[in-house]
């Protein structure tokens, strides 16, 4: 008699794309949000292997939707610009995302803050930015090994990431991005060209110079009977 073996039925993990709560608490946190998560694509608009978004659902874990954050705006560097309804680590290469920013809102708890930290902290995020746009606050963290270590001297801080300044002026965070590397015009290409050649002139002329003193001195002494062979 043959057994028949049946087969294990294997259950699909769900994972949600939205948790039903809004983005944002108020309009000055969507604001910001939207500001920084823009401003950032416009930055990174020719690189094809830059992923932005905006308050999208990140999984690290396969197997426990449980386990997951939607960052008000994360930046993944070595992945595509596609569409997606979530970011499914283990099918993106298992790439974390490296950069996290969080604009608070008096809705935030503490409580929800440190889970937040905890999580990027423990999932791989290299950068953590934190903003109140009412308190003009931002703190900053970077990741030092398994942990994060404060960003003690914010104001002016460069992010190694995405090349941007961060500067707290007045009563509100300007975020400068890195200047645009000049570019000549055909005028002053011409005039480097000059400049160069001219300086290559001078040089030549310096070491012919030299070679008609070592020829004159060689003479000299030569006609003064001092063998120069074995000088």
């Amino acid at each position: 008699m043959v057994q028949q073996v049946t087969p294990e039925t294997t259950i699909a993990v769900i994972y949600p794309e939205s948790d039903g709560q809004p983005m944002a608490d108020n309009t000055e946190q969507f604001t910001w949000i939207v500001k920084i998560k823009e401003n950032l694509e416009i930055l990174f608009a020719s690189q094809a292997d830059v992923f932005i978004a905006g308050d999208l659902f990140w999984y690290p874990v396969q197997g426990n939707p449980n386990i997951k954050q939607a960052p008000d705006t994360m930046v993944v560097f070595g992945r595509p610009k596609d569409k997606r309804s979530s970011y499914l680590q283990w099918e993106e290469d298992n790439i974390p995302p490296q950069v996290v920013f969080e604009i608070l809102s008096p809705g935030n708890t503490l409580k929800e803050m440190t889970k937040k930290l905890q999580f990027y902290q423990r999932y791989g995020v290299e950068e953590y930015y934190i903003y109140d746009p009412q308190k003009n606050d931002l703190n900053g963290l970077l990741r030092s090994e398994d942990s994060f270590e404060v960003i003690e001297e914010i104001n002016g801080w460069v992010s190694p990431r995405l090349g941007i300044q961060f500067q707290l002026i007045a009563d509100t965070l300007k975020i400068v991005s890195p200047p645009e590397p000049q570019r000549l015009t055909l005028v002053e290409l011409e005039q480097l060209r000059e400049q160069e050649r001219l300086a290559k002139e001078a040089a030549l002329q310096e070491l012919q110079q030299e070679r008609d003193r070592y020829q004159e001195l060689l003479a000299k002494l030569q006609a003064e009977g001092i063998d120069t062979e074995n000088l």
